[in-house]
């Protein structure tokens, strides 16, 4: 997963993550919150990673609310990756007890955007300010 979250790092535009991540960043981020999050990878036939999302409480967001993240490998968004991905994401987060789930998106990322508007997310919120790049919040109703 580390090395799929750099290699969209090192491309840009489309997250505000701008440093390199380790297999233990990404370990720590999983052993975080588990009993209030979930992480869930596609893989291809041979076993490569391509895309994983996950959804965790946030400090900045009620309790009965979780963040979202996506990632899909570049050159494969539109496959349906994403869509499945977003299916088990949706069944966990109703069975973790979450009302609606957060999508924190760069507004110069209308890929993500995009994707996250199809899968039913509103606009509920926007953060001007934010490091790397505006952002708009999106809200899914589980």
């Amino acid at each position: 997963m580390a090395g799929l979250l750099n290699e969209i790092i090192a491309i840009g535009g489309s997250t505000a993550f701008v440093d390199p991540m380790t297999r233990s960043d990404i370990a720590n981020w999983m052993s975080a919150t588990p009993d209030r999050a979930a992480w869930h990878v596609a893989e291809s036939d041979s076993g490569k990673i391509l895309g994983f999302q996950w959804i965790e409480p946030h400090s900045d967001l009620p309790p009965q609310a979780c963040t979202i993240a996506t990632f899909v490998q570049p050159g494969r968004t539109g496959l349906g990756i994403g869509s499945a991905l977003f299916d088990a994401t949706a069944r966990a987060a109703r069975g973790l007890g979450f009302k609606w789930i957060n999508a924190t998106i760069r507004t110069d990322n209308g890929s993500g955007i995009a994707y996250y508007q199809s899968r039913g997310f509103e606009d509920w919120n926007t953060i001007a300010d934010a490091p790397v790049a505006p952002r708009v919040m999106k809200r899914f109703i589980l």
